[in-house]
């Protein structure tokens, strides 16, 4: 998996479209779909098949320095656009072989209320009722497991205190459950580590929680070794592990990962296409928004 968050933005020479910011100010889920399948191309022509998006968090408080990864602070437009850059990743949710169509795996994140933590703290705390919730920070969530998004990420912040690696309630009761998600939910980078009494190479809690694949990008051979040892003990059970690897199984079966074609593969020529950066020049100009000057500016030096 990569972060291709606005276009494959960690390749040189890739297309590079608004930031999620500006394509929120279009008011076009259209042109989300386009973009979608476009960064799903140049994803799959470099062999990877998973982007770490879309960003589905509803910014309230400015103050958050990623407030720009989200499309809105209206929750109505990010639960539109969620339905239609999923579709544009992974390809209408009844297709199989998403690798031979050119599609690769979304992941909704970051669940949930990332940007709606108090005072716009990065990573911190949502002390949200559950009515502001589901109502403003929910939204996108549904919407994105209803085209078929194949991935959910976990969020480094918390609800009430309780890291939403380790919220059980939320992650399985609530997305798994009662949202209907068949997918595998993915942790953060080494976002697991941030819960009490874990540490970069040792959690159950996140497991029992509900996170089905740890991001553990330095101490996976030591986290895999001592998840092992906490299956034959008893502190996970063996059904929360069949449960996660049937998770993420099922995923590679969608997304045709086991089968030995894939014609996307080094098809470099799709990398900044002609094509691809039309759309994207499309995308800046109805990203551009007018403010009317109603005697604010220039600003007054008092």
């Amino acid at each position: 998996g990569i972060d291709a968050v606005h276009g494959h933005n960690n390749v040189v020479g890739a297309t590079l479209f608004p930031h999620n910011i500006g394509l929120g100010a279009a008011h076009d889920p259209e042109l989300l779909r386009r973009i979608g399948q476009a960064t799903a191309e140049e994803v799959a022509a470099t062999g990877i098949d998973w982007t770490f998006a879309p960003t589905l968090a509803t910014p309230q408080d400015l103050r958050w320095g990623r407030t720009y990864e989200g499309y809105s602070e209206d929750p109505e437009i990010v639960r539109r656009y969620a339905t239609a850059m999923v579709e544009g990743l992974q390809g209408p949710a009844e297709l199989n072989r998403k690798l031979q169509a050119g599609h690769i795996a979304a992941s909704a994140k970051h669940f949930m209320a990332d940007g709606g933590t108090r005072d716009g703290v990065d990573e911190g705390d949502a002390r949200l009722s559950e009515s502001e919730l589901i109502a403003t920070h929910a939204q996108g969530y549904p919407a994105a497991i209803d085209a078929g998004v194949l991935t959910v990420m976990a969020s480094y912040s918390s609800w009430f205190g309780e890291k939403m690696h380790a919220n059980h309630a939320l992650l399985t009761d609530v997305l798994k459950s009662r949202m209907g998600f068949d997918g595998f939910v993915v942790g953060d980078w080494n976002g697991h580590a941030q819960i009490p009494g874990c540490s970069k190479d040792r959690c159950a809690a996140a497991i029992n929680a509900g996170i089905d694949m740890v991001m553990a990008p330095q101490d996976w051979k030591a986290l895999f070794q001592n998840m092992v040892a906490q299956v034959g003990s008893g502190e996970i059970s063996r059904a929360r592990l069949d449960d996660a690897v049937r998770r993420i199984l099922r995923v590679k079966f969608k997304l045709g990962a086991f089968d030995p074609e894939r014609p996307y593969d080094g098809r470099l020529e799709l990398i900044g296409s002609a094509a691809h950066r039309a759309l994207a020049r499309e995308a800046v100009r109805k990203s551009l928004v007018l403010l009317k000057n109603d005697g604010v500016l220039p600003i007054k030096a008092s």
